[in-house]
């Protein structure tokens, strides 16, 4: 995932993208292996969805496909890729409709694609949202970014979902590292994660267990928590 917009690095506007991509890939079974950060520059977009782009599956970016002068992210896309900006008849004209006698040229800005995207809809979403090959144009306004998705997921379509189990437990993330280590040993296919939790008088350490098999996912949190006293183990799915 590439986050685009200065006031992401400024603070001014708090990401919450990330872990909404996150949540819907894994309900189809895609890892999220790597998210960027840029600014508004774009030089910089290029040069990272070159990279990206050529070294994983899918790329989305999210952020700077608006009206205004910061919005720059088509034109990068299309450098990175080496092709024209071009405007799409079918996204002006769907900008005139809805704008009639208020459509400006800042609107129709929103009418820019790199050349040769494709302009993905659903039967429910018929605003399109634009992909070049394997990398997606998303917006950056929390709001639009899930009301996208689904146009995402019905393209990508479902694999095998990742299954999440886990134990929340009062002790110590050092004092679980021994059941840790071992449960790591002896479930090799199931990612065990331990997060500490400070002042939550319920639990101080979160322990997750993760596969793409549910039965394995399982398997591994309730051996981790047969070693331990189960007084102090609370399990939520």
């Amino acid at each position: 995932m590439l986050v685009i917009g200065d006031e992401i690095l400024s603070g001014k506007v708090q990401e919450a993208n990330v872990a909404t991509l996150a949540v819907a890939l894994r309900g189809l079974g895609v890892l999220l292996r790597r998210v960027v950060v840029v600014m508004d520059d774009i030089d910089t977009i290029a040069r990272e969805v070159a990279l990206l782009s050529k070294t994983h599956d899918w790329l989305f970016t999210s952020g700077g496909v608006g009206p205004t002068h910061d919005d720059v992210t088509v034109e990068a896309v299309a450098k990175a890729f080496g092709v024209r900006v071009v405007s799409s008849p079918e996204m002006e004209a769907m900008l005139r409709a809805h704008y009639k006698e208020r459509c400006t040229p800042g609107h129709l800005r929103m009418a820019l694609i790199p050349e040769g995207a494709s302009l993905e809809v659903t039967g429910d979403i018929t605003w399109p949202t634009i992909r070049l090959t394997n990398t997606w144009l998303l917006p950056g306004i929390p709001e639009v970014f899930r009301m996208k998705l689904p146009v995402v997921v019905a393209h990508i379509g479902a694999g095998r979902a990742f299954v999440s189990h886990a134990a929340y437990v009062r002790m110590e993330e050092s004092d679980l590292k021994p059941s840790l280590d071992r449960v790591v040993a002896q479930f090799t296919d199931v990612a065990v994660g331990s997060y500490p939790k400070w002042f939550d008088p319920s639990y101080k350490t979160k322990v997750t267990f993760d596969s793409r098999d549910a039965a394995r996912a399982r398997a591994a949190r309730d051996a981790f928590v047969s070693w331990l006293d189960p007084a102090l183990v609370t399990l939520r799915d």
